[in-house]
């Protein structure tokens, strides 16, 4: 008998770790139908789409986006009680959107696996209710995570984390350079602004004012801004040289690294990169996190290790003044560069070098086998 699985992602990262599930779970079982919401990696798997990211990507926090997002989570259920019928859904990360749809995919009476699951450590550790409830197993992919689910009686395993494969090698600066007018003889130093629009809203213009500052001092350096793949060609416009789709070079290619929180700073670490991280938003969320969180570290390194490796500028310390000083500081202080680096090769050490997808493919297809 044919089995089936549905994937539920609902943004651009989520797609690409699921994707590469897909691949090796038809490795195993070629003949597997799968369908899902998701976007170019799926459907490039053969992965049949019952909805992509542009509709997911609209959840938020208007009355209007609610609706939205509820009548989503019921399309989804109903197509799958009355017309798919699949014998496993795999939510990938979005927990805002996957824990919520959990609760009625598990009253319709699905076997439900969650791979990426929300990072009830950092904070909202109350939403473990819900997943005990709910999700019959969960794929976890920090090492760390695993003792607040198994303190809970939940039935969990450790997959590694799937940017140890997916990170590409990236071995061309020269190439890199020629392509994008870069200097080789200067140093340089690559702003990420964010992958959202409302991170690009908050900490956009404080980098600006960051890299006009390290300018004054420097005449031997160049600054980049990256534009995540995810956002529109017109998301920002700066007057400083824009690369867009380009990350992982810029993250092995850079001497330093300001980047907006989040993981961004694991794949850079990736590349044993020297970094810095600052966020900045809603004054409300902010006040309702520092309630809910679990932990007082932002950046993935420091989390990781469980030491203070990057240094972290969070809403009101995130200043140009601060953030300029900083980055100065580590292209000048050999120390402190090197500390940033011990810290990332630490960081590598501690996720393991196993293929994550592999991982997954492998627990979703013994499941399906005996079930």
């Amino acid at each position: 008998m044919t089995k089936k699985v549905f994937i539920i992602t609902g943004e651009y990262s989520g797609d690409i770790h699921a994707s590469k599930v897909v691949h090796e779970l038809k490795c195993l079982c070629p003949e597997i139908i799968i369908e899902g919401v998701g976007e170019s990696n799926l459907e490039n798997e053969g992965v049949k789409l019952f909805l992509n990211h542009e509709k997911m990507g609209k959840v938020g926090l208007t009355i209007k986006s609610i609706i939205d997002h509820f009548l989503l989570g019921y399309k989804i259920v109903e197509y799958l009680k009355n017309d798919f019928k699949p014998d496993l859904v795999l939510l990938v990360d979005y927990g805002a959107f996957n824990l919520q749809i959990s609760k009625a995919l598990k009253k319709a009476g699905f076997r439900i696996f969650y791979f990426i699951p929300p990072q009830i450590w950092a904070s909202r550790k109350y939403r473990l209710k819900t997943i005990k409830k709910n999700i019959d197993k969960v794929l976890t992919i920090f090492p760390f995570e695993k003792k607040f689910y198994d303190n809970e009686n939940i039935d969990v395993e450790f997959v590694g984390h799937p940017i140890v494969s997916e990170i590409p090698i990236c071995n061309k600066k020269v190439e890199f350079f020629k392509r994008h007018n870069l200097d080789l003889n200067k140093k340089l130093i690559s702003i990420f602004p964010g992958s959202r629009v409302f991170e690009i809203k908050y900490m956009l213009k404080i980098f600006v004012k960051a890299a006009k500052l390290i300018e004054k001092t420097r005449n031997d350096i160049q600054i980049v801004f990256s534009k995540a793949k995810s956002l529109k060609d017109d998301a920002f416009n700066v007057e400083y040289k824009t690369i867009k789709n380009e990350n992982y070079e810029l993250l092995a290619y850079s001497d330093v690294l300001l980047l907006t929180s989040g993981t961004v700073a694991l794949e850079a670490a990736m590349y044993e990169k020297p970094m810095l991280i600052a966020y900045k938003g809603p004054l409300l969320f902010y006040l309702v996190y520092l309630i809910v969180r679990n932990i007082k570290n932002a950046c993935l390194v420091n989390i990781i290790t469980g030491e203070q490796y990057v240094d972290e500028f969070l809403m009101y310390d995130a200043t140009a003044n601060k953030i300029s000083n900083c980055a100065l500081e580590i292209l000048d202080n050999d120390s402190k560069r090197e500390k940033i680096i011990s810290g990332c090769k630490k960081t590598k050490q501690l996720l393991t070098s196993d293929n994550c997808a592999k991982n997954v493919a492998k627990i979703i297809y013994k499941e399906l086998s005996e079930g």
